[in-house]
């Protein structure tokens, strides 16, 4: 650890030991994983028709369905974010991009924050995963990537809730 009270970590992620002060007057150290931010994105093939990826994650042990998604770049914006992942992962561009929200994803030690999107009008330009990526894009029906979901089979959260948000913003669900 470093003066600062900084860890090294992995090439994308920076540890920091923090002095936190609960509502309560207690204090303590946390160690907190901060995150530039990320946005995922539900490519809408047509309106019944997403595009999920498969991709190998070795924390995983093999490979997970989910929709196209990538950390932020310095100064890029959300939707500019998700614009690049969805070209580069499943090798589409979006003639329309619809905000969801936001989510944490695991708020008890990282402030990262993953910003949802919907991609429609979608135009087929060349993939460009990137050099540690292995990535398979799939044509899915929605209503059997929702199944996926609620079978346990899909079990990204942010693909997760990106596509019941997306669905819902459909009038797919109440």
């Amino acid at each position: 650890m470093s003066e600062s009270g900084q860890r090294e970590g992995g090439f994308r992620l920076r540890v920091n030991r923090e002095r936190a002060r609960l509502p309560d007057g207690r204090e303590l150290d946390l160690d907190i994983v901060r995150h530039p931010g990320a946005a995922a994105v539900v490519p809408f093939a047509s309106p019944d028709e997403v595009i999920l990826i498969r991709q190998y994650r070795h924390a995983a042990n093999g490979t997970i369905l989910e929709v196209p998604a990538g950390k932020l770049d310095p100064g890029e914006s959300p939707e500019t974010c998700a614009v690049r992942e969805l070209e580069e992962e499943a090798g589409q561009r979006a003639g329309r991009l619809e905000a969801l929200g936001w989510i944490w994803t695991t708020p008890g030690f990282t402030d990262e924050k993953i910003h949802l999107f919907a991609a429609f009008d979608l135009t087929e330009v060349p993939a460009r995963p990137e050099a540690d990526e292995s990535i398979e894009p799939l044509r899915v029906p929605l209503d059997e990537a929702l199944d996926l979901v609620w079978r346990g089979e899909l079990r990204d959260a942010k693909s997760s809730l990106a596509l019941l948000h997306a669905a819902r913003v459909l009038g797919r669900l109440g």
